[in-house]
């Protein structure tokens, strides 16, 4: 046995101190984790605490602020039960605004060049990466253009998103007159939170009054095809009103936070416009509840006729899996819409068991033969959701993400529309049984894989 290898006592003394700074981490920044993740860092600081302890240092922490004490929310009448859950969670009320969705990348791109074109005095663009390609190039131009024309343009990038893109582009950028900021780069000196919290926020916001968001990335194939081939499905919408001023001030607090500041007013003027509610929602790490997870639970339970959703990735916890299997089994109409191959093969493989439950519950699962890239909700009538949030632990525990809580009769209905119309494209979901290795190779991956 090498000499550095510890003895067994050496291995229980390391072991019993990984488990302390678990308990003593755990309860001191408050964090509460699902069961399965919980057992899994446990059974790995125990068994391998020389390796898992580093790992747990370096990912284990998923909040980045202890959660104050809740403020009383004042509950009117006619209040809709969805803004009074946000609202305690210290979200920013619906207002009123002006939406347009687009319905294919064509329209997307024509709607994000107008967004660009008509910022007169601010332009703030986060986006997880820029595609190395034709679009990703003509994105990077446009906002030169504005740069030279005296538009403040700031663009926040993702750290891993980053190597992503063209880093020659991002680089070039240094002379544009346009400000780059990259949140969380993989390799920085100083500390500013676990690496594995990734942003996810797609958003532009102009003048504080105009935000163009969804799920699109600033790439070729969310919008106009890669090298021949069709674009991805998606979805992303543009919004006038005062929901871009309160997604300004995300920003804001991204940019600050990437920065290692705190957060500092954004400036944006807001303009008031008649038109149905709308709420922004952030989702992550800077929030002290799990805001988008919470209301996904809420609204399972809630749904009396149908729940409709669209996502590229299927990995929910036990907690939104249970609830929307129980809203299937108690007969709300469950509608679940994937590629029946997404760009993650090992996130295709590990979604099976989940799906087989909601089948067995009589939910109808659709698989695409495209690429589905779009996520969105439908609540009966009332509610309805779009941002850059997947069904997946990862987007609803770890990372920074954004939507759009859509509370108006019309956007509901089109966004109900749509979800159907695309479902109709795909296969229904064959939900067999899994073979004894099929079925342990699950179960391995979904305690381990998923957690960092």
């Amino acid at each position: 046995m090498p000499a550095w290898f510890p003895t067994l006592s050496q291995h229980f003394m390391l072991g019993a101190l990984a488990l302390l700074v678990y308990v003593l981490s755990t309860r001191m920044r408050r964090e509460r984790r699902p069961p399965h993740a919980a057992i899994a860092w446990v059974m790995g600081l125990a068994l391998l605490p020389y390796l898992v302890l580093p790992l747990y240092l370096l990912f284990g922490q998923r909040k980045l602020r202890a959660a104050p004490k809740a403020a009383p929310v004042d509950v009117s009448a006619d209040a809709h039960w969805a803004a009074d859950l946000l609202g305690s969670f210290g979200v920013a009320s619906p207002r009123p605004a002006q939406i347009r969705f687009h319905a294919d990348g064509l329209q997307s791109r024509d709607a994000l060049w107008e967004c660009i074109e008509q910022a007169r005095t601010d332009l703030d663009v986060c986006t997880f990466l820029i595609g190395d390609d034709t679009f990703g190039r003509e994105v990077l131009e446009r906002l030169t253009r504005q740069a030279q024309r005296g538009v403040r343009v700031r663009l926040l990038i993702d750290g891993f998103g980053s190597w992503l893109s063209s880093r020659r582009s991002l680089r070039a950028l240094a002379g544009s007159g346009i400000q780059v900021v990259l949140f969380s780069p993989l390799f920085l000196g100083r500390w500013i939170g676990p690496r594995n919290l990734r942003n996810h926020r797609k958003m532009v916001i102009a003048d504080g009054s105009r935000l163009w968001a969804g799920g699109r990335n600033l790439a070729a194939e969310y919008f106009t095809g890669r090298n021949g081939a069709p674009p991805w499905i998606d979805l992303s919408f543009d919004v006038t009103g005062e929901i871009a001023a309160v997604a300004g001030k995300q920003f804001q607090a991204d940019w600050s936070a990437a920065q290692g500041k705190s957060a500092a007013p954004v400036h944006a003027t807001p303009i008031s416009v008649s038109g149905p509610l709308a709420q922004f929602l952030p989702s992550g790490p800077d929030q002290t509840e799990d805001t988008a997870q919470s209301l996904l639970i809420a609204a399972c339970f809630r749904a009396r006729h149908r729940l409709l959703a669209v996502t590229p990735y299927f990995l929910p916890d036990d907690g939104l899996r249970t609830a929307m299997r129980l809203a299937a089994r108690r007969g709300v109409r469950l509608t679940l819409v994937l590629p029946a191959a997404s760009n993650h093969r090992l996130t295709d493989f590990v979604r099976s068991r989940a799906l087989r439950e909601l089948a067995e519950a009589g939910a109808e699962i659709l698989l695409l033969p495209a690429m589905v890239h779009a996520k969105a909700m439908v609540v009966d009538d009332t509610l309805a959701l779009c941002g850059s949030i997947n069904l997946d632990r990862r987007s609803l525990l770890l990372n920074y993400e954004c939507a759009v809580v859509f509370y108006g009769e019309e956007q509901i209905a089109w966004l109900a529309r749509w979800i159907e119309a695309t479902a109709s494209q795909g296969a229904t979901f064959n939900g067999k049984p899994p073979g004894l290795m099929r079925d342990l190779a699950e179960g391995l991956l979904l305690a381990v894989a998923f957690e960092l």
